[in-house]
């Protein structure tokens, strides 16, 4: 794909914000608009979940990407959704399974995103990505008390809901690089265990840029 000129829309959590980097130009969504003269839209809001919170946590991360789909421009050559973490990391939504279909659990709130973004961008190219690794994703237990699945379970959810709706995945889980239980890796690209520093932004960027030149 030819992306001079194209309008990318991107809808996420605080990487999408820019936390981790400097500042909002080492920022991945701003280095990929560099590498690739598109035209962005950021709604990046930090602490944001995919599926809807049940108990109201926090005015600002209780913004579900659902709840945002409106809001988003009504012209996008492209979407690019990132999120998931955060419904791992403190969202108190079941996990759910395939068959649901409300926003009240992490694989209902994928299906109606889909469905969501596709009638909103009948001919755009809606694309995820997956979580990255972070050091806490094998526990079992939120900082809240509350058991959850471990994170690979939330990535594979958006593999096969992307799948059902023929919707491609940059899979950042598999191919990034970037495994923060690894002391150099930590250090060099995820300082604090989630979030990428400039150098892990640039990755980001770079991994986005090459997958949508080959679609």
């Amino acid at each position: 794909m030819d992306l001079q000129g194209k309008k990318v829309v991107f809808l996420g959590d605080s990487i999408t914000e820019g936390k981790g980097a400097t500042d909002i130009e080492h920022r991945y969504t701003n280095v990929f608009a560099r590498l690739s003269g598109c035209e962005i839209f950021v709604d990046g809001i930090g602490g944001t979940r995919i599926a809807r919170q049940h108990v109201p946590m926090d005015e600002r991360w209780d913004q579900d990407f659902n709840g945002r789909v409106a809001g988003l421009p009504n012209e996008a050559d492209i979407v690019v959704v990132f999120g998931g973490t955060n419904d791992f990391g403190h969202g108190d939504a079941p996990f759910g399974t395939f068959s649901d279909q409300t926003v009240d659990t992490f694989y209902g709130a994928l299906q109606v995103l889909c469905k969501n973004l596709i009638e909103k961008y009948p001919k755009s190219v809606i694309m995820f990505m997956t979580p990255l690794h972070r050091i806490t994703e094998y526990e079992r237990v939120n900082k809240y008390g509350q058991t959850k699945q471990p994170l690979i379970d939330y990535v594979n959810a958006i593999r096969y809901v992307c799948e059902y709706y023929s919707l491609p995945v940059l899979d950042l889980y598999k191919v990034s690089g970037m495994q923060p239980s690894v002391e150099i890796i930590q250090q060099t690209y995820m300082p604090d265990g989630l979030h990428p520093s400039n150098a892990g932004a640039e990755k980001i960027a770079r991994l986005l840029y090459q997958f949508l030149r080959n679609l």
